[in-house]
């Protein structure tokens, strides 16, 4: 797939007030400082489409980007600093468990982690509350530029290790990506024109 146009829509922070169009949502989210702008900005081959902040936690609201005239790309706010609390839902902002819950039109999630990292809690955390919401997503790693390859699948096999040991009967789809170099852009985008392919044929069958 190439992005030939993407265009800001809207932001809020409530979900009855998200674009009305019958069209497939693909949310990304993760926590604070993990490339989420830069990624999408990658993606989509505009500089500056999400804006790239030195600042952790910039983005406070939903972000909808219309792209192609037939998806929408969902910037969520990150999650590394919203407040916690003894559930594990209390820890990120209520209006995105509720786009996450009640959005109908969203049809994956990609949850970004930082490559680098050995396994975080709250990322975790909020891969298991996906899990159990029964909302279908996929992981992006970021900044693979960062490191080797061989150390990248290090890290992301201690990924596995976590969610296998747990209730994970299957590691989720996953893809490695660089928003410096442009790796993982083909592979990515390539995911979301075959999950769109089965989207519009399932609503021709509704017609």
């Amino acid at each position: 797939m190439k992005v030939n146009k993407a265009e800001f829509i809207i932001s809020n922070s409530d979900v009855k007030k998200c674009p009305a169009e019958i069209l497939p949502e693909y949310a990304f989210i993760g926590r604070s400082n993990v490339g989420k702008s830069s990624l999408i900005n990658m993606l989509t081959g505009r500089k500056a489409l999400a804006k790239v902040s030195g600042k952790p936690g910039k983005t406070q609201l939903i972000n909808h980007f219309k792209i192609n005239d037939n998806w929408f790309l969902v910037d969520l706010p990150g999650y590394g600093y919203a407040k916690v609390s003894k559930s594990t839902k209390g820890i990120f902002q209520k209006f995105i468990t509720e786009y996450f819950e009640k959005r109908e039109q969203l049809v994956c999630g990609f949850v970004l982690i930082d490559v680098r990292l050995e396994p975080q809690k709250i990322d975790v955390e909020f891969m298991s509350y996906l899990g159990n919401a029964g909302v279908p997503f996929c992981i992006i790693f970021t900044k693979a530029d960062k490191l080797t390859k061989s150390k990248a699948m290090q890290n992301i096999a201690a990924y596995k290790k976590v969610l296998l040991a747990g209730d994970w009967e299957e590691f989720p789809t996953y893809f490695l990506t660089s928003s410096a170099s442009g790796e993982g852009q083909d592979e990515v985008l390539q995911f979301i024109n075959d999950v769109n392919t089965d989207f519009f044929k399932s609503q021709e069958s509704f017609i």
